[in-house]
Order: structure tokens, then C-alpha cells, then sequence
């Protein structure tokens, strides 16, 4: 197998290209202990010589050379934070070759794009995307939003990039594809012909029927427009109530908390993170929100939000009002399967895709949170990105295939860190369950005929790696020695019973 170059924050999905991680993730900041390998593409395409450029993944400095400088001289970060930049192949100023176009400028379709340039120098390449300005880093909207970073920190790759590389970086709105004429319809009626089409338009916040969504002051929250209007309307003493008690609705809820803003998040389950936390995990993460300043109301049932042409209060049925200038929400994303749908393409929940990210229509490839590969759409950041990469090599007549890969686990919300894996909520009797609480610490571990098969950690990740190893190889818990030794408790308790 070639050399892992490819590796994964298993905290914030961030994917880091190099022959080693970074010493800490330029997104979330955990450390190099956090990563794992990324690997996709079972059949990759010839490897690439060794990198004689460097790229500061936090400030976009190049520096040429077999290694990368000990500090970056712009930024000041270590070594740890540059990542190779694969010597280049040589590109005619016109290439003449097939025409790739991708639409959707997120980090799957730039990653394909990346790497159809990679596999050919010869191909024509065209990336729509449909926000203004350059395709920037999702991940890092909320610290955005929290002012820990500017918009000029965002783009995932500098104007220049997109010119040296020959990719035709265009603005505009998709309407349809007609696939006999293989054409791209843009909203302003330009037509894009092409012979390999990759769509990566990702997917679109989900809006709940609530009387009263319309009004001005309630926003969804995934793009950079949405921050930036967020942004506008926060402030010291500005009343905001956050639908929605996911990942991403706290970070929110946090962000703006940073601004000034008085926050309530109203949550439907009875606890936070329901799907990645056990209860009382999700109530030492409501203690800890309610410490910041973050007031968190659980079971919570919205009746409708009130106000003339703007937002004035928050109804729940039990009749609390909460006064709100801003509304956030966040409740879930649905795939932008319409063009696929229109176009005839086989649609499930996702755009139905095989191992080579290839649709029912062997030309054209779908991606990222659009794409439903072996019945699975699992809207992550790692997947978006191995995606794209696999659909760029394909449609530039390389060879590669998306086999799937675990999905993390590992979580970090507002500098609080969790791990879930496997079963963590037992499903009847059959299951053992060993838990300790303390102080901002919980540890959960569940086991059934001998072995270990979920956990749920919370406050402290050392142990994440041996309990992640423990349930994915389902080896009996007696020969999990160095878990046990951390916990000699753990096999008596369960065992019991077994």
C-alpha cells in the first residue's frame, strides 16, 4: 500500500494532506494524537514525486523546499501546520482535452477539481459555484461567527490558485441539466457543455413548519452569508433563541454568546446531543452551556415564533414566552437532489452513487452531502472531501474507488470534549453497562456476550483510541488488557451476568 498522505481530525472532520499530521489542527486546535488516516482510494493513480513546496495551512505562506520551514515566517506556527503541495504537472495555457465541469464550490467539489487536475493536465475544467466570492472553509463559520477569525481566513485556496492550476473558477446558479445535449443551464442562460459532469451542490437547511418562520430575524445558519447576517444582528444584550440543540446549534449558541448575546437553545429531546450523548453526559453538557451564560431548555415544543414583520418572541405550547431579537435555526440539512430528481437520475435520499461516485448515468458523478453511497448519506466534512477527490480522478480517466470509512465519533463543542461509539444506549437486558461520573467527567461502557460494544466519554478523550480499538476489532473484553488495566473495574462489572 503507498504511504498514507491523506489524515483526518477525528474532532472536527478537518483533512490535513502530508506525510505526517499536523502537531495541532488548524481548525479545532486539538492535537496530532487526533488524527487518524484517511484512506479512500484503493486504486489511486501513480504517486506524486516528493513535495518541493509547502503550504501554511493557517496563513496560505509557500515555502519551497524538501522540508518545510521549522517556523512559518508569516504566521509564526511550527512545522507541523504545512502541508505539501504536490509538484505540478505541466498544464498548457489552453488545455484541449475532455470538459469536466462541477457545480458546487464546497470542499468536495474543489477537491475534485483538485485532483482531475492532478490526474491530467489536459482536461478542461469549469467549477460553478454558487456563493460569491472564493469556495471557503464550512468548518470554520462558527469561529467566524465567534470572531476568532476573519473572512480573509476562510478560502480554502487564494485566487491564484484556481489561475495557475487552469481551473475556470465561474459564479452562477444551476437550474437544470440536460443530459442528451450533456449542458448545464445557468440561471442568467449560459450553457455549459460537458462530457464528465460532478455535482456537489451539497444540501440545504431544513426549515421547520412554524407559524411565523418568515419573519425577518430568523435565520438558518450555512453559509457565509447567513454568519455574516448573524453577525450583524448580535450584540451586547441582544435576546437569542437557537432552535435546536445539534453539534452545530451550540456552536452557534456559543459563538454568539461571545458577541454579548443573551442565548437560550431550545432542544426537543429530553437532553442535548441525544444521537452522540447518553443522559447524563447530556446533562453535564448542559451545566457546562449553562455556565457560559447559555440558558438550555430540553423537551422543549415551539408553538410559534410572534412579532409584526420582525421577530418579537419565541411561544412555546406550555406558554413561556422568550423574548428574541434573533432567531437561529438549526434544525437539520435535506440533500439539493432537485436537479438530479429533474434530470432523471436515480434518487433515493441521496443521489444514488457507486464505489466510483458514479450515478445511474455512468457521465456524471455525484458528492459530498448530495451523494448516497451504499445507502448511507452521512453529511461529514471527511467523506465530502474523499468524495470529491475520488469523483475528480475518475472524470479525469484515472482510477479510484470510495469504499466508505467509520464515521467519527469524536466530537469537541465549545472546548468540551466527547467520544460515542458503537452502542451506547443498551437495547434490552442482554447489555452490560459500566459507568463513572465525576467532576466534568463521565465514562460509559457497554458490553454484551463478553466484548465491548459501545462508549460514551465525556470531559476526557485519553482513553478514546483503546476504546475505539476495543469495539471495532470485537475482541472479548479478557483480552483488552491495556483498557483494563486503565479500568480494572471494567471486566467484573461487565461480565456480570454475561
Amino acid at each position: 500500500m503507498a504511504t498514507v498522505r491523506t489524515w483526518k481530525c477525528e474532532v472536527c472532520g478537518y483533512v490535513h494532506e502530508g506525510p505526517e499530521p499536523p502537531e495541532t489542527c488548524p481548525v479545532c486546535g486539538v492535537g496530532k494524537e487526533m488524527f487518524s488516516p484517511l484512506e479512500f482510494a484503493p486504486e489511486p493513480v501513480a504517486p506524486s514525486p516528493p513535495p518541493k513546496a509547502w503550504r501554511c495551512t493557517v496563513c496560505g505562506h509557500i515555502h519551497e523546499g524538501d522540508h518545510p520551514p521549522e517556523t512559518c515566517p508569516v504566521c509564526g506556527v511550527d512545522a507541523g501546520l504545512f502541508e505539501p503541495i504536490a509538484p505540478e504537472k505541466p498544464v498548457t495555457s489552453a488545455p484541449q482535452g475532455p470538459r469536466i465541469v462541477i457545480v458546487g464550490a464546497g470542499i468536495a467539489g474543489v477537491i475534485a477539481a483538485a485532483r482531475a487536475r492532478e490526474t491530467s493536465s489536459d482536461v478542461q475544467i469549469t467549477l460553478v459555484a454558487k456563493e460569491q466570492g472564493l469556495p471557503y472553509y464550512r468548518l470554520n463559520l462558527t469561529r467566524f461567527l465567534a470572531n476568532e477569525v476573519t473572512e480573509n481566513d476562510l478560502p480554502l485556496y487564494p485566487e491564484t490558485w484556481f489561475e495557475k492550476n487552469h481551473i475556470e473558477l465561474i459564479h452562477g446558479d444551476c437550474t437544470a441539466i440536460d443530459r442528451q445535449s450533456r449542458q448545464v443551464l445557468l440561471r442568467d442562460d449560459r450553457r455549459l457543455a460537458y462530457d464528465r459532469l460532478i455535482l456537489a451542490i451539497g444540501s440545504h437547511p431544513f426549515v421547520p413548519p412554524i407559524a411565523g418562520v418568515t419573519r425577518q430575524g430568523v435565520h438558518s445558519f450555512r453559509t457565509l452569508s447567513d454568519a455574516k447576517a448573524l453577525a450583524a444582528l448580535a450584540g451586547p444584550a441582544r435576546r437569542c433563541v437557537c432552535i435546536g440543540g445539534g453539534l452545530l446549534g451550540l456552536e452557534a449558541a456559543g459563538a454568539l454568546r461571545k458577541r454579548g448575546c443573551e442565548v437560550t437553545v431550545l432542544e426537543g429531546f429530553g437532553w442535548l446531543l441525544p444521537r452522540q450523548l447518553a443522559q447524563p453526559a447530556g446533562q453535564m453538557l448542559q451545566d457546562h452551556l449553562q455556565k457560559l451564560g447559555v440558558h438550555v431548555i430540553t423537551n422543549a415544543r415551539i408553538k410559534q415564533i410572534d412579532g409584526d414583520e420582525a421577530v418579537r418572541a419565541v411561544q412555546l405550547e406550555d406558554g413561556t414566552e422568550l423574548p428574541a431579537d434573533l432567531v437561529v435555526l438549526s434544525t437539520g440539512v435535506r440533500p439539493n437532489s432537485f436537479l438530479a430528481r429533474q434530470c432523471g437520475l436515480e434518487v433515493k435520499h441521496g443521489v444514488v452513487v457507486n464505489d466510483r461516485m458514479e450515478t445511474s448515468d455512468a457521465t456524471i458523478f455525484a458528492v459530498g452531502d448530495l451523494a448516497e453511497h451504499r445507502g448511507q448519506v452521512p453529511g461529514l466534512w471527511p467523506f465530502s472531501y474523499a468524495q470529491g477527490a475520488v469523483a475528480g480522478v475518475n472524470a479525469a480517466g484515472g482510477s479510484a474507488e470510495f469504499h466508505g470509512m467509520p464515521r467519527s465519533n469524536q466530537l469537541k463543542v465549545l472546548d468540551v470534549s466527547m467520544v460515542s461509539i458503537g452502542e451506547f444506549q443498551p437495547a434490552d437486558a442482554s447489555f452490560r453497562v459500566f459507568e463513572l461520573q465525576e467532576p466534568g467527567k463521565y465514562l460509559r461502557l457497554v458490553c454484551r456476550d463478553g466484548a465491548l460494544v459501545g462508549a460514551n466519554l465525556y470531559g476526557d478523550a485519553a482513553l478514546s483510541s483503546l476504546v475505539r480499538e476495543a469495539v471495532e476489532s470485537g475482541r472479548p473484553l479478557a483480552e483488552q488488557l491495556e483498557l483494563l488495566k486503565h479500568i480494572p473495574a471494567l471486566r467484573t462489572s461487565c461480565e456480570r451476568g454475561a
